[in-house]
């Protein structure tokens, strides 16, 4: 995943969104899912803060948050495990749930995500 520059971490980091490219989620078995980086953890060597764009119909396998999630909906729908959430619907996960994702029309999410998080069957 592409970050943007890193400034020290004391450092207020702005991104606009509309200056980044979409790039494809590349992970086994992801079709159908583009990410815009939004924060990246040079320490972590990952990005806690996310965007996530899935294409009508596109999944993403079951996992575990060790950390937790947070989830807003900017646009369409997306399914995590139970819960059908709609543009404007916020979900936190609490550390150690699971479920899969899948959107039916497509959506745009905002994704905070503080720790890796565990793929199933991987």
């Amino acid at each position: 995943m592409d970050s943007p520059a890193t400034p020290p971490s004391d450092s207020n980091q702005l991104v606009r969104t509309d200056q980044i490219d979409w790039h494809p989620l590349e992970e086994p078995g992801v079709v159908g899912v583009s990410v815009k980086t939004l924060r990246f953890d040079p320490v972590a060597k990952r990005a806690p803060t996310i965007l996530l764009k899935f294409e009508a119909g596109a999944t993403y396998p079951a996992h575990n948050h060790p950390g937790g999630e947070e989830i807003f909906v900017l646009s369409g729908d997306l399914r995590l495990g139970k819960d059908h959430l709609h543009a404007g619907d916020y979900l936190y996960t609490a550390p150690n749930n699971k479920h899969a994702v899948r959107s039916e029309g497509g959506c745009v999410v905002l994704v905070s995500v503080p720790l890796e998080v565990e793929v199933f069957g991987r």
